[in-house]
């Protein structure tokens, strides 16, 4: 029994030396790719960008149209998106009015 605990030590030893030389050559590696890619200096301002979300489609709906009242109940993934496309084209349209370039789209989370 002593024999085969100290195999089984010696094979856990090794198995765990194996996994830090992996994980040094794999720093080693990281190292290497960050200074040849330079991203580690590259000092780039980060890009700003503005999320909307509606917080009740579903009522912002019913409110606003007849059609969707029925529809709601009943198929209110599609009543989400056309509000969402609504909300969007319309804030599209006030934002070209005033002349503001934007580049607009839905996104799924």
């Amino acid at each position: 029994m002593i024999t085969f605990l100290l195999i089984f030590s010696l094979l856990l030893v090794g198995f765990s030396g194996f996994l830090f030389w992996q994980l040094q050559e794999q720093k080693k590696l990281i190292a290497h790719m960050m200074d040849s890619e330079d991203l580690a200096s590259s000092e780039q301002d980060p890009e700003l960008v503005l999320t909307l979300r509606v917080v009740d489609p579903i009522s912002v709906a019913k409110r606003e149209s007849r059609s969707a009242r029925m529809l709601a109940d009943r198929l209110p993934v599609m009543v989400r998106k056309m509000v969402y496309q609504e909300v969007m084209k319309e804030l599209e349209q006030e934002l070209y009015e005033r002349e503001i370039e934007v580049e607009m789209g839905i996104e799924y989370r």
